[in-house]
């Protein structure tokens, strides 16, 4: 049974739904193909040259196009990897490690990560901080917030201060941060490719409960920015109305605009018209990546800009 036939047979909501976005047959093989494993080289604890020389002794190393600290890698437990139990290299998927990449922090900035656990893309924005700064890093749930505490400490991460707060808390914040993550809870459609169950568990009544979820979460974002900041809005899923008329919601009711992003990254068009409603050709400026772009998990990126006196 091919892909296409396993996805239909399993979940036929979601096969009916997603071939309207993409129907090739690559499109599916990849949607259920095992993810390669990929690790981000933490510059906050070892010269990259010097992780990657140490690395290349024992495991094969391909660069990650859009990404300088990373890297596939050909090991099946990253818990054998002494580099790892060290917080010299942290497990991260290739695409996840882009909103890091787009929101560009520097050292000395005020940063909010919404949604920050389990703590890779915090240590990834430390580590461009050079532990310079100060970064929120928010989970409203504590079982995650530990986690994310563990990882930061093995990273050495020095500059978080971690909370547990609903997202949408930090909206009484007006024109505080200087950049913003926010990577939000989605329906995971992305991480299929991790485990089946994402698929077997897809309901579109949970989708449209993210959606409402998140448009709370990037209005109260877009209120903690300060003008001429920053904010990234990323989910791991391809639904349209979790990406699209969620930053098309924000685009209406604000003053926001998207930057463009150019980075060598494959990706697929963003949607601009879906079940009769139509969006803002600004999102022509958004990253959508489906999985068979770029052998990665589906992702979607937005680079949102505040204009300087705005809201």
């Amino acid at each position: 049974m091919g892909a296409r036939e396993k996805i239909r047979e399993t979940n036929p909501a979601f096969y009916e739904r997603y071939s309207q976005l993409e129907d090739s047959d690559e499109f599916w093989e990849f949607m259920i193909r095992p993810l390669r494993q990929s690790v981000r080289v933490n510059t906050l604890k070892a010269p990259l040259e010097r992780v990657v020389e140490r690395l290349s002794e024992e495991f094969e190393l391909e660069p990650i196009p859009w990404v300088r600290e990373g890297f596939f890698i050909d090991v099946d437990n990253l818990a054998k990897v002494p580099e790892h139990g060290l917080g010299l290299i942290f497990g991260q998927e290739a695409s996840s490690m882009i909103p890091a990449v787009v929101l560009d922090p520097g050292p000395g900035e005020l940063v909010l990560d919404m949604a920050a656990a389990p703590g890779g893309k915090t240590g990834q924005m430390a580590s461009y901080m050079e532990n310079e700064g100060c970064i929120v890093a928010n989970d409203p749930v504590v079982g995650r917030a530990n986690v994310l505490i563990a990882n930061l400490n093995r990273l050495g991460v020095l500059i978080a201060r971690v909370t547990v707060r609903e997202g949408a808390y930090f909206g009484r914040f007006e024109n505080t941060f200087d950049r913003i993550l926010l990577d939000a809870p989605c329906s995971s459609v992305g991480m299929i490719r991790k485990g089946w169950r994402f698929l077997e568990g897809w309901r579109l009544r949970g989708v449209i409960r993210y959606m409402n979820l998140q448009k709370r979460l990037i209005m109260a974002a877009y209120r903690a920015l300060k003008p001429g900041g920053t904010l990234v809005y990323s989910t791991c899923t391809i639904d349209p109305l979790e990406n699209e008329e969620v930053v098309d919601y924000l685009l209406r009711k604000t003053d926001a605009r998207l930057g463009s992003i150019d980075l060598p990254v494959r990706s697929s068009e963003p949607v601009l018209e879906w079940e009769g409603r139509e969006y803002s050709g600004e999102l022509k400026k958004a990253l959508r990546i489906h999985p068979n772009d770029n052998d990665t998990e589906a992702f979607f990126v937005a680079r949102i800009i505040k204009p300087e006196g705005g809201e």
